[in-house]
């Protein structure tokens, strides 16, 4: 980059904190710029994510609503950009979580304008461009969710960083997630290509088909594809879509576009009233007055209504547009690889009397033991043998898969962690309905799943917990970092449940004995191993009780707390 470019960014960067600080100072005429220099960002997330449904316009409208009414919260100005998507993404996921099954009359679906329609025709795109357009229609509603931002991210409107913290996942899954959407995409990529060729069978398949775009279908027509030489016969050589995607821009708002930012529809003097203190009052005093100033494309009214009123050619505003070089924060350092989230230890409990409770906390995430140092001896603790509801072996794969263990002895629980299917954050396994003690008696299987395992050349691994290729699993705040093999001490009767709902993993169950668990504890680095277990067993009731464990049986096992407080049987 030129030193000319390199300044041009700063002055832009510096223009937009000053625009901001003077908006969140009740600015009238700055908060016009600011909405109207990124209103176009916010309304091309929310149009390609939702792919110009009717409710656009609504979620744009609540977006813009809810970072005008909290700006006065945004600390950092040069986090705007970021802080505004993540608003965007939020009211996105609201509107799917609220909504039923869409049953729109026909009239309501013709009026709703296709956003791939949308880009091809206000961007006159011809070609493969058009093509990537097209198929957006054929993703599902989260991968075009995702997509929108990537779209942004490689025209620069958006960087990495800012893409993941809007979808709400690790810069490691944003990699591994936009991988599988560019998979997708280029799938429907196919599809469309292939709609406007003359494949005769294509024609057959299709004869009974609407029109709409489908999970069905698409999967229908990719499996035609893949099978006929007429249709995988590309005539012209495919560039890949993140070159064709810098050369599309955001769509021009539609001329008459209207945003209300009268605070959910209160009037004026009730908005003012309720925000009579702090930053909102003033920015409502400025928005309802009848005064308005004209900028290029947008006209603020009476009760702070923005509506769009000149051609996209119009020449631009005062403040640049945004984009990722001119609004780009300084890079961080690097995180580190290892995907374990090092939280500060717990504070120490309150002090209680022994009969209220039993073990010790262990909501503290410790660190790894030196590799060459051998555990502790292990106390042999009673065992009249332990009762599976699965038997010998319990495999749990799936979430509200669950095991019921009875009796007095050892328990092993031996982890499997699958990013290459599916990382991001960990849903932890729960103990419910413990009748009689339960201890998290030592750490074995030669390794801790956080452990280096490799360069990522075996399926993507660098640890465990995954790679930058796959993505990692990630724990939740405050939980122990689990080993290869973790085991457990019950006496009584109790019923772990698997909860997957976010990265995948499973989990083996299965009776052991003192004898094995001592094995392999020990088995170390002189075996291969990358480091010699841990033995958590002082063999008296204050030993370690286990993490997500309780007496309740809660309806969602998932619900169960960290915290490693259980009261006496």
């Amino acid at each position: 980059m030129t030193w000319e470019r390199t300044h041009v960014d700063e002055g832009a960067r510096r223009q937009w904190r000053s625009t901001i600080a003077a908006a969140q100072a009740g600015d009238r005429q700055a908060l016009d710029e600011l909405v109207e220099g990124w209103l176009p960002l916010v309304y091309n997330v929310v149009g390609r994510a939702l792919n110009g449904h009717a409710d656009v316009d609504d979620v744009v409208q609540e977006t813009m609503l809810r970072a005008v009414d909290n700006l006065g919260s945004l600390r950092d100005p040069d986090s705007f950009r970021s802080w505004l998507v993540a608003i965007a993404m939020r009211q996105i996921r609201d509107r799917a979580r609220r909504r039923q099954p869409d049953r729109l009359e026909e009239s309501a679906a013709r009026e709703a304008t296709d956003f791939a329609e949308l880009t091809v025709l206000r961007l006159q795109l011809e070609g493969q461009r058009r093509e990537v357009a097209e198929a957006v229609r054929w993703l599902d509603d989260e991968d075009r969710q995702l997509l929108s931002l990537w779209w942004l991210e490689v025209a620069g409107e958006l960087t990495r960083r800012e893409l993941a913290a809007a979808a709400g996942i690790s810069r490691q899954h944003a990699a591994v997630r936009v991988q599988r959407v560019k998979e997708r995409l280029e799938t429907a990529r196919g599809i469309v290509r292939a709609l406007d060729s003359a494949c005769p069978g294509l024609r057959d398949l299709t004869a009974r088909w609407n029109g709409r775009p489908d999970s069905v279908w698409r999967k229908r027509l990719a499996r035609h594809i893949r099978g006929c030489g007429y249709c995988g016969d590309t005539r012209e050589a495919v560039v890949p879509a993140e070159r064709l995607l810098v050369g599309i821009a955001l769509v021009p708002i539609p001329v008459g576009f209207t945003l209300s930012l009268a605070l959910g529809g209160k009037t004026a003097a009730a908005a003012t009233a309720a925000t009579s203190v702090g930053w909102s009052a003033k920015v409502m005093a400025a928005l309802t007055q009848p005064a308005v100033a004209v900028t290029a494309g947008a006209t603020i009214v009476a009760g702070g209504a923005y509506v769009v009123t000149q051609a996209p050619d119009a020449p631009p505003s005062r403040a640049a547009a945004p984009t990722a070089a001119s609004t780009a924060r300084p890079p961080s350092p690097t995180p580190s690889a290892t995907p374990s989230a090092m939280s500060s230890p717990s504070p120490s409990p309150s002090r209680t009397r022994k009969v209220d409770l039993y073990g010790t906390i262990v909501d503290a995430a410790d660190q790894a033991p030196d590799p060459n140092a051998e555990p502790a001896a292990l106390p042999r603790r009673p065992e009249s043998g332990i009762t599976s509801t699965w038997g010998a072996k319990a495999v749990m794969q799936h979430r509200g898969e669950s095991v019921t263990l009875s009796g007095q002895g050892y328990v092993l629980v031996r982890w499997q962690i699958a990013p290459h299917d599916r990382p991001g954050a960990l849903a932890m396994p729960t103990w419910t309905g413990l009748k009689g003690e339960i201890f998290h008696v030592a750490s074995g299987g030669g390794r801790r799943m956080d452990d280096v395992i490799g360069d990522g050349s075996d399926r993507g691994y660098v640890t465990g917990m995954g790679g930058p290729d796959i993505g990692y699993t990630v724990l939740p705040d405050g939980t122990q970092q689990m080993w290869q093999n973790e085991y457990f001490y019950l006496d009584g009767t109790v019923t772990l449940h698997q909860n997957e709902r976010g990265a995948s993993y499973g989990l083996t169950v299965m009776p052991s004995s003192w004898d094995k668990v001592n094995d392999d504890v020990r088995y170390g680095p002189p075996q291969g191993a990358i480091r010699y277990g841990l033995v958590r067993d002082n063999g008296k009731d204050t030993a370690p009780v286990p993490q997500y464990v309780t007496r309740a049986t809660p309806a969602d096992p998932a619900t169960v707390a960290q915290r490693s407080r259980v009261s006496p049987s």
